[in-house]
């Protein structure tokens, strides 16, 4: 069901009517929203997509082609999942019990990537539940995630490491003096004890 206003839903993707939906949100060409799910206003679900039950995903969100979000993720305001990006949710994965029986729902416990608002995944990172992505971070594209992020942090690598801080626009941060400062925007931001705080 859509939530105030008409959505965008391709005749070829898969949506739940038990998901709910945003005004204006696009869902494309065979992508999957299932059962539960709430996808806030105006986001972008790519082609190929997955969107696993009872996830929830903010206002303003882009999915691109083929990113797969599994339940229990949480995404705040304006998250960016780029291709084929992949947030997991199982840490011990087994596709059997020791009996040899395929593992059902109810076999194993599910752990979530929670992102924060505007932070950046790029194509085919991979978050390794459980794990919080602070807002505004940017994960680079390919990087493996295998720890919390702090906010504005610049990800690279596998397994993925600090590199340096991004502004809210996306650009990284340049040095001046005791401060960082945003090169595209003009923001400035403040480092005390691992973390980055906008100053003005």
């Amino acid at each position: 069901m859509t939530d105030d206003g008409p959505a965008l839903i391709a005749t070829t993707a898969d949506v739940d009517p038990r998901a709910i939906i945003g005004a204006g949100t696009r869902i494309w060409h065979l992508a999957q929203v299932r059962e539960g799910a709430r996808l806030g206003a105006d986001c972008n679900i790519g082609r190929g997509a997955y969107v696993g039950p009872d996830v929830i995903i903010g206002n303003n969100c882009k999915l691109q082609n083929y990113a797969l979000v599994y339940e229990p993720a949480r995404l705040g305001d304006g998250v960016f999942i780029g291709p084929a990006a992949v947030l997991t949710n199982d840490e011990f994965p087994r596709a059997v019990n020791l009996d040899g029986s395929l593992k059902s729902g109810d076999d194993w416990h599910a752990v979530g990537v929670v992102i924060g608002d505007g932070a950046s995944i790029g194509a085919r990172a991979v978050c390794i539940a459980p794990l919080t992505i602070g807002a505004w971070a940017l994960i680079a594209a390919g990087a493996v995630v295998t720890k919390d992020v702090p906010a504005h942090a610049l990800m690279v690598g596998v397994p993925a490491r600090r590199i340096g801080w991004v502004g809210r626009a996306g650009r990284p941060l340049v040095q001046d003096g005791e401060d960082w400062a945003c090169p595209q925007s003009g923001e400035r931001y403040r480092e005390q004890d691992g973390a980055l705080q906008l100053i003005s």
